[in-house]
């Protein structure tokens, strides 16, 4: 049974940050590349950003440009999302998923994607 359990997530000031976990079990993690998603109250399932199964290609949302940096550890089985300069509109319920390829295709969308988390919620108070 595959599952992705992310954490990290937490109530903090505009302008500071916070570090999201993605811990993947029931799948050999390296072969898949990996995304983060977000969705806010009353808007639509937003891509953040994406990562390869080997980290070296990282994908990312213009909005979140210069501000986050996704990356994994193959090891542990595990992918971050490091979040800097964080502003109120970066509120929103952030969701780990592990793609069906090594590299990911189309990865702004979520059908690439075959496996979710259940969610962590990042709130911003300005």
């Amino acid at each position: 049974q595959v599952q992705l359990v992310e954490s990290g997530g937490g109530l903090v000031q505009a302008g500071g940050s916070l570090r999201l976990s993605c811990a993947v079990s029931g799948r050999t993690f390296p072969h898949y590349a990996m995304g983060w998603f977000r969705r806010a109250p009353g808007k639509e399932r937003e891509f953040v950003a994406a990562i390869d199964w080997k980290g070296t290609n990282t994908y990312y949302t213009d909005s979140v440009k210069g501000r986050v940096t996704i990356s994994r550890d193959n090891v542990k089985e595990t992918m971050y999302l490091q979040m800097n300069s964080l502003k109120p509109e970066d509120t929103a319920g952030y969701y780990c998923a592990s793609h069906k390829d090594l590299f990911p295709s189309n990865c702004y969308m979520p059908d690439g994607y075959e496996y979710w988390g259940q969610g962590t919620q990042v709130t911003v108070s300005s």
